[in-house]
């Protein structure tokens, strides 16, 4: 991605996101870009793009990262002789000027410099093979194998050839798919799921490379300035003795028996330690020369991720892999001992400066830095706690706590209040949460929390949290006064009053604001009362360092009374009201909401808390109510607008009246806040407080029953409209936590479905919801399981695991017979391993295990069956999919290989394929905020058809992502995917190609190389590759998508009749039927006959039956489409019309063909039968359409209320000129903004040759109040009714059956990793309770995909 990005366009200033100075600012830092030379320390001269915002030690990590000068380091920067500090900016050092001569000047080595340039060789040698990032438990990227491919120059060399270099190539090249990717197919080879790269393998540079056995120097020689010694063995097998000193490496005079460190006679001081290899061996010369031209990978594929993102599969060979000629050197720090305080990293990156867009765009990278850092470190402590290498540092047995690299790692104590081993668990998660929370509050800078994570390994959760900083006062004021230990807030702090106290106080009632938290009040255990802004158990502290730190925060959001002993209680005594339901009804149970859903009950813990997208949601919904409320009552008083116009006490009487109904805290606005120890037990409120703690039990049981009448439902009906519905169960789980509904009401899901007339269509979702009750309810007995296991047996105790779960024939405990041979064959005496307890469990022992887990967490009875043979009948679970989930969820790595469940003679899974097991981490996400609000604009501006402003601000947020996460994040893959649909519809399809590569790419490394949304975004990247002539790597593309959706799901799903569709669009001959027809199947299975999606597929498919002749088959396929049209748009829209007409045509045709054939029989003669083809144009424009880059525009709601509003304004024209004949009219402010905005829209016809039409805007367009462009596409890929709209990844499809709107599509790429930017709501004209009270966001997830200007997306007009 290019640092320096094109600002601008005409209503540029309006509309940018960081502001007219600070957007100013950026493009000047951005055009102060020059070249330099760079020289010096043994490098060939070259240029150097430098940036006048970098400081100059910006410029050396960026030469560090060169290969013209890796893997030399220990260097400074200087111009005309003079040093440049590393803190000055490049704009600010004098005489610098583009073609300027920098030199690189060495630098002595000091033993942590020298040991850091050692790494930095190794890091270089060890180059990332194939096969690496799966040794490494990484997940790789994938792409490289299918858009590079090898060929041979005359001299015999490899050349690589890159995807911009192969648009030529034919479909002879590969041939037909396999047939385990054609449709009905079972086979599940994971062998093709990660294919060999097309890398060659790491060369061999050395025989060996160690420190010397004379390691470490002596006194003496320390004194001469000997840092290390190093041994090497090269290739012509000469062994050679290094010496590390401040002045470089040199040979010395040692052999295996002599030390002799002296230097050897004519060998020179080489400053780099490559420099002296090449000079003491002529073959790594010449192999590291190859190195140094090897094939360069794209930044986005060399970087490191923030995080680690985990594969489940490892190298098929892992034991012959394993070698490592640089084992020996060992030369990386020691974390455990030097201990990084990283509280004081993380605090110092939060209060550096915001002011100004860059000092918020090094915050930021700061922040991500030292958060990765953390979790590095956290993630590398782990295994030596859990091995016992470390000591505890405290004496409690039954909790004990670590130290290891400055990370504080505790299990913490299993609190009965809490509910035992599971609450101690829901405490650590509920933690990470509550940090989370907090670190998420911008512009409150002042309160701080430590960095926290969480990791699960081996079956037992720690948490990690960096140091505390050391609290004032003596040991015995640190007895005596919690004041003289700096706990400042709390229940336990007692009454103090000072101006830390004070400024505490302050910044927690800010962040009560923020996080909807009410002020309460509650009676400490020494009977004084405590105001509160948080939970009971919070505590606020200032360090030693004189910041303010909250800790505790694991209750900070409100209880869900639906899992609440307190609240069930209550519900008890509901059930007897049966006089007066009212007062029932006002405790805020719903009628009958006992008996209908089970709820309130007893959960396995007591730390049940609501999500914060519960409480937005809940509250958008509350004050929806309180807006119609005040309606309703101005209505029954005369009228809503004399009211609101007059202002006087009846408006005032009806806001009183609704915010009484609604439960608001005040009597005047709307405004809702949620009490965190309401339903907390062992908390005591004083008796003045009764009246505002009823209030919250009313509204915390509201909000509880509000995630089953309204949350579930809602999320039940996206998946019957969407295509894009969860894959596997971490998009299930994002898109439930997308609608604030917890996992534990996964039982409750079920019940919907099986209560509900879709739940045939919905036999996907409860596929995906009774998997992940199994795989959740397996996880927990394997954490028990774990535990008996010693470290030995751990690979043989997972893999008899995992054959109890999947493959119980081959789970029988061994005998004692068979235990006496295989302790024969390991060289130990019989019976060692008969009395091992894990070896003891049998396939239906666990099953009852897992199955008493579910009931008791889910309260589900028979949805698991008796076995996983039945469930897998029952409900089509693939046994694949389900060992997937377990490993990704218990961080298992297996063997790549071929895995057969069904075998009678052989157990699947051995413990030679468990590979290892890897930390499973929680940790905090950084914020990337300004790059967020680019996202926001970008839009914003494609919901307005303004597709130039749109990309301009994508290509903003690309840079912004850039410079902070390198585009290693989720969000950046969003952008980068918005940026090439918008660039497609632009017609720019070299750029949209690029960006989806890359895009592709993020997704792979960042999310998983098989996650739904890598799925998806391979899609998309066929749709540009085959739009670029490229269709053998179009059809490699969308192979690769549906391998990974048949491993990870199946073929059961909606998104596989999108990959069907396409893939017979882009195939010729049988096989094109074969996909077509599988996609109709689907399609009409999950969306019924009468839906759009059903309806494309009967379209294509008759268009495919006329290409082959078979006019009679394809008129029955077009009369289905053309019957779902007419009920979906009517016999006037635009779809339906070319519909009838392909129809005619066909039928034409068909009588044409027939009066030919009859013709031919007379004649005794064969007539060859003419097809309809259709044209590449029309079938690119249709994989557009089936891929949902464009979307059909079908509602006339948006053109009724345009012309309702036409009329409106010609009435108030009228009437101003008959009142005001003599003055100027003035202009409507709507007309004019919709003006502006079409000015700023890149207006043209669509591009020729296969491309997407770009946006056509119209004069009458240009006078509609919302002054939106538009494109209708139609089925048969052409363009029409320009009064539509286009779209991009928003549908606006609806009809009888189809009722979607463009929410859908977001929480579809919500769920499937695409989440995160959203847009705003705009300001409109609401009514008057709306000017009384702050309209919350919309849904209270901070949809996307809000209206504009009052208009929604699917062209509906808001009320």
């Amino acid at each position: 991605m290019k640092d320096k990005v094109r600002r601008g366009g005409r209503n540029q200033a309006k509309t940018d996101v960081v502001g007219g100075t600070e957007a100013a600012t950026v493009k000047r830092d951005d055009d102060t870009s020059f070249p330099v030379k760079i020289q010096g320390a043994g490098v060939e001269q070259f240029e150097l793009q430098v940036h006048g915002f970098w400081l100059v030690q910006d410029a050396v990590m960026n030469l560090l990262s060169r290969d013209e000068v890796c893997p030399r380091s220990n260097f400074t920067l200087s111009l005309a002789g003079a040093s440049l500090d590393p803190l000055t900016h490049m704009q600010s050092v004098k005489g610098l000027k583009p073609g300027a001569i920098v030199r690189l000047v060495e630098e002595p080595y000091t033993a942590r410099s020298a040991r850091h340039h050692l790494a930095r060789v190794l890091a270089l040698l060890r180059a990332s093979g194939p096969r690496d990032a799966l040794r490494d438990g990484r997940s790789p990227s994938i792409l490289e194998t299918l858009t590079h491919t090898q060929t041979q120059e005359p001299n015999g060399k490899n050349l690589k050839r890159s995807l911009s270099n192969t648009k030529t190539e034919t479909a002879s090249q590969d041939g037909a798919p396999p047939d385990y990717l054609l449709p009905g197919s079972s086979d599940r080879p994971l062998m093709a799921l990660l294919p060999n790269s097309s890398q060659a393998e790491v060369p061999s540079f050395v025989k060996d490379l160690s420190l010397s056995c004379w390691n470490p120097p002596p006194g003496h020689r320390k004194l001469q300035g000997d840092f290390l010694y190093i041994t090497v063995v090269t290739m012509e097998g000469r062994r050679s003795d290094i010496t590390s000193s401040p002045k470089g490496f040199f040979l010395n005079r040692s052999t295996e028996e002599v030390f002799d460190p002296r230097p050897v006679q004519s060998t020179p001081v080489y400053h780099c330690f490559t420099d002296l290899l090449c000079h003491i061996s002529p073959a790594f010369k010449q192999t590291f020369a190859s190195l140094r031209n090897r094939h360069q990978q794209l930044p986005v594929e060399m970087t490191p991720t923030p995080y680690h993102t985990l594969c489940w599969l490892g190298p098929p060979c892992a034991s012959r892999t394993h070698r490592n000629t640089f084992n020996g050197l060992v030369v990386d720090e020691q974390l455990a001992n030097q201990g990084t305080d990283w509280n004081e990293e993380l605090q110092a990156a939060r209060d550096l400066p915001q002011s100004s867009l860059e000092e918020r765009l090094q915050r930021e990278r700061a922040l991500l830095q030292v958060n990765s850092a953390f979790v590095k470190t956290v993630v590398q402590a782990v295994e030596p706690v859990m091995e016992g290498f470390v000591e505890p540092v405290n004496g409690n047995p039954d909790d004990p706590a670590f130290l290891w690299g400055g990370v504080f790692m505790s299990q913490g104590a299993a609190n009965p209040e809490f509910g035992g081993e599971k609450g101690r668990r829901a405490a650590q998660r509920l933690e990470l949460r509550g940090v989370q929370a907090y670190s998420d509050l911008e512009h409150l800078q002042g309160l701080h929390t430590l960095p926290t994570a969480i990791v699960d390994y081996r079956g037992v959760r720690l948490s990690a949290q960096g140091l505390a900083p050391g609290l004032g006062g003596s040991e015995t004021d640190q007895e005596n006064s919690p004041a003289s230990r700096g706990l400042l807030y709390g229940v336990n702090a007692g009454p103090q009053e000072s101006p830390h106290r004070r400024r505490l106080l302050e910044l927690l009632a800010h962040s009560a604001k923020a996080l909807s938290l009410q002020r309460h009040v509650v009676v400490a255990p020494s009977g004084h009362q405590v105001p509160l802004f948080t939970s009971v158990d919070s505590q606020g502290l200032l360090g030693a360092d004189g910041r303010f730190y909250l800790l505790d925060v694991f209750r900070t959001f409100p209880t869900d009374a639906n899992f609440c002993p307190e609240s069930e209680a209550v519900s008890e005594a509901q059930e007897n009201c049966e006089e007066d339901s009212s007062v029932c009804v006002k405790e805020g149970w719903p009628e009958d909401y006992k008996s209908d859903s089970g709820l309130p009950r007893r959960f396995t813990h007591n730390l049940c808390r609501l999500r914060p997208e519960l409480m937005k949601a809940f509250v958008q919904h509350k004050h929806a109510r309180f807006s119609q409320c005040v309606r309703d009552k101005l209505n029954e008083e005369g009228g809503f607008e004399e009211c609101a116009t007059a202002s006087d006490a009846r408006a005032k009487e009806a806001v009183r009246a609704a915010c009484k109904e609604v439960g608001s805290l005040s009597d005047i606005i709307f405004e809702m806040r949620f009490n965190p120890s309401t339903f907390s037990p062992g908390v005591v409120t004083p008796s003045a407080e009764s009246s505002p703690n009823q209030l919250q039990e009313r509204l915390l049981r509201e909000a509880a029953a509000f995630i089953v009448t309204h949350q579930i439902p809602a999320f039940l009906e996206f998946c019957l409209q969407s295509d894009e519905a969860p894959i596997d169960g971490a998009s299930l789980k994002q898109a439930l936590h997308h609608r604030g509904v917890n996992l534990r009401y996964l039982g409750h899901v079920i019940r919907a479905i099986k209560s509900s007339e879709q739940k045939e269509r919905l036999r996907h979702i409860m596929r995906l919801v009774v998997g992940e009750i199994l795989m959740r309810s397996t996880r927990r007995v394997f954490n028990s399981f774990l535990q008996g296991v010693d470290i030995p047996s751990l690979a043989a105790a997972v893999s008899h695991f995992l054959c109890c779960l999947l493959a119980p024939q081959h789970a029988t405990p061994p005998t004692a017979e068979d235990s006496k041979k295989k302790s024969r064959r390991r060289g130990r005496g019989p019976g060692a391993a008969e009395s091992t307890p894990w070896s003891m469990l049998t396939g239906a022992e666990l099953w009852n295990l897992v199955c008493q887990d579910a009931v008791d967490t889910y309260n589900i009875s028979d949805d698991l069956g008796s076995g996983v043979t039945q469930l897998v009948e029952l409900h089509g679970f693939q046994k694949i999919s389900l060992l997937r989930e377990f490993c990704l969820k218990t961080g298992v790595q297996l063997r790549l290989r071929d895995y057969v469940f069904d075998s009678q003679s052989k157990a699947p899974i051995s413990p030679d394929d468990i590979l290892n097991i890897f930390p499973v981490v929680k940790h905090l996400n950084m914020p990337t905020a300004d790059a967020s609000k680019a996202m926001e604009a970008a839009q914003t501006s494609i919901q307005k058809g303004m597709l130039d402003q749109a990309h301009e601000h994508l290509k903003e947020a690309g840079y912004l992502f850039s410079r902070v996460c390198d585009d290693l994040h989720p969000e950046a893959s969003y952008c980068h995917t918005l940026m090439a649909k918008v660039a497609f519809l632009e017609g720019k399809i070299a750029e949209a190609r690029s960006v989806q590569l890359k895009a592709v790419v993020i997704s792979e490394r960042v999310l998983g190389f098989d996650h739904p949304n890598t799925i998806q975004q391979y899609t998309f990247l066929a749709v540009y590759l085959h739009a670029g002539g490229e269709t053998v790597l179009a059809q490699k593309c969308l192979l690769r998508a549906r391998l990974m959706l048949l491993t990870i799901h199946g073929e059961d799903h909606p998104y596989m009749a999108t990959l069907d569709s396409c893939l017979g669009l882009m195939m010729t001959g049988a096989q094109a039927a074969q996909f077509l027809k599988n996609a109709l199947k689907i399609n009409t299975s999950f969306f019924g006959p009468s839906n759009i999606y059903t309806a494309l597929s009967q379209h294509l498919l008759a268009q495919w039956m006329c290409s082959q002749g078979d006019y009679r088959s394809a008129m029955s396929h077009e009369k289905e489409a053309l019957t779902a049209f007419t009920l979906m748009f009517g016999e006037d829209h635009a779809q339906t019309r070319h519909s009838a007409e392909f129809l005619s045509n066909i039928t034409k045709q068909a009588v044409k063909v027939e009066r030919s054939l009859r013709q031919a029989a007379t004649e005794a003669s064969e007539h060859p039968v003419e097809c309809i083809t259709p044209s590449s144009d029309t079938i690119q424009e249709q994989m557009v359409l089936v891929t949902g880059i464009k979307r059909i525009a079908y509602s006339n709601k948006f053109l009724e209320f345009k012309q309702r509003h036409k009329e409106i304004k010609a009435a108030v024209t009228k009437e101003l000129l008959s009142k005001l004949s003599q003055e100027p009219l003035i202009p409507d402010p709507l007309e004019e903004a919709g003006k502006s905005e079409n000015k700023g829209t890149g207006n043209g016809h669509g591009a020729e040759n296969g491309g997407s039409p770009a946006v056509i805007a119209t004069e009458n367009q240009q006078e509609e109040e919302t002054g939106k462009t538009s494109t209708s596409v139609l089925a048969n890929g052409h363009e029409s009714d320009p009064e539509g709209k286009t779209q991009v990844d928003e549908p606006s499809v609806a009809g009888s059956d189809t009722k979607a709107s463009a929410a859908v599509k977001s929480e579809a790429n919500n769920q499937n990793g695409l989440g995160g930017a959203v847009s705003k709501p705009p300001l409109n004209k609401g009514t008057w309770a709306d000017v009384v009270s702050k309209s919350p966001v919309a849904n209270g997830t901070e949809n996307k995909h809000a209206a504009v200007n009052g208009v929604s997306v699917n062209g509906a007009a808001e009320e």
